[in-house]
This record gives structure tokens, sequence and C-alpha cells, in this order.
């Protein structure tokens, strides 16, 4: 079931604040109760969000964190507005084809402003970087409902999205019998070693095993 329904106007106001949120970080019983829908203890919800995202849902100037893929931006996009997106190097066929900036906000709004449903399916957000393109499984009507959602709700949504979302995609197994390769591979995509994403699943795992749990 969808959680949250689009208001535009509620999204038109976040967009011209810059996505600046009212940051709520998790509370202490955020990890394991939401980690028990799915079977799994602190340690394991520990490891995917600091392989994504550090720890933290929001950067420093208070906004979700997000990462826009000018990749995925081209596989969206077709005639005009595709060579558009080219011309200004927001958009390129092959993923890893130029580095990232350190801030992916400036290129998320050029994007939208070709169009905004693509921009924000082409960016992964929030502590767990869910793809905007995932927002069904991750229980949201539009990308929009979900950056939306991600603010309004703080850390424990974009928690609870990212569990909703391995439960959709039925890596709920892989995370419980701790496969990182296997979940890397469905939570990542099929290039996860090329940043060796299952190995530090796997470090992160061992790291928090040998801290006590909350």
């Amino acid at each position: 079931p969808m959680t949250t329904a689009t208001d535009a106007a509620a999204f038109a106001r976040l967009r011209a604040a810059g996505f600046v949120c009212a940051v709520a970080r998790l509370a202490d019983l955020d990890l394991p109760r939401l980690g028990h829908e799915i079977g799994v203890g602190e340690d394991e919800i520990h490891a995917v969000i600091d392989v994504e995202t550090s720890g933290g849902g929001f950067d420093a100037l208070k906004r979700p964190k997000m990462l826009f893929e000018p990749h995925r931006f081209y596989a969206a996009l077709s005639g005009a507005a595709r060579t558009r997106a080219v011309s200004l190097g927001l958009a390129y066929p092959t993923w890893g084809e130029r580095p990232y900036p350190a801030d992916s906000y400036p290129r998320l709004f050029q994007a939208m402003a070709i169009d905004e449903a693509a921009a924000l399916k082409s960016a992964s957000w929030g502590l767990g970087q869910i793809m905007g393109s995932n927002h069904a499984a991750a229980g949201y009507d539009s990308p929009q409902a979900m950056v939306l959602a991600f603010c309004a709700g703080g850390e424990t949504e974009h928690l609870a999205a990212m569990v909703r979302f391995i439960k959709a995609n039925s890596l709920d197994d892989e995370l419980r019998a701790r496969n990182w390769a296997a979940f890397a591979r469905g939570y990542n995509g099929p290039q996860y070693a090329k940043n060796s994403y299952h190995t530090k699943l796997a470090a992160a795992f061992a790291k928090w095993a040998g801290i006590p749990d909350t």
C-alpha cells in the first residue's frame, strides 16, 4: 500500500526552499523496531546505512542526502529533452563516464527544469539512498511524494522506506543470511563489485557486531 500521496503545493514549497528540511534523526528504538519487520537485528541495518550514507540521512545544509545519476537521466529521456540534457552535461549514456560533483543539488535543479519527474527518479535519496524510480517499492505514489515524506518524517521515514524496499524486492532473506554479495546485487545493482559494495557491507556489519545494541 502507498503510504504517502503527492501534495503538489507542498512539493512546490519544498522545491522553492531548496529541499531544506527540519532534520529529525533516528530515535533509539527505530533500528530494532523496523529491523524486526524483516527479521534482522540492528547490526544488519547499521551496515546498510553506513555503506549508503555513513549513517546520516541529511547533508550539512539540512537537505536529504541525494546523488543525481546522469546515466539514469539519459535513460529516462528521449528526443529534444535528452538532447538538451546532454548539451548541459546532465545526461550521458554510461555510468562512471564523468566524476560526480561534491553537491548534486545544482544538477538536480537544472534537470528538474527539463523534466521534474524524470530528474527525481534519476536520483538516490535519504538514509538508504533509494532511487526515485523505486518510489512505489518504497511505499509512495510518486518520487515527489517520497521526497516530501523524507523531509516531513526525517530519518525514521527514510529507514521505513528502506525496509519496505528490501521487503518488496525480497532481499530480506539475503540480509538475514548476511549473504552480502546477493544482497548487494539486489540493492545496489549488478555493478556492485566495482565499488566493493559487498565487502564494505561485511566490514560494517563486523564493526557493529562488536558494539552493544541499543
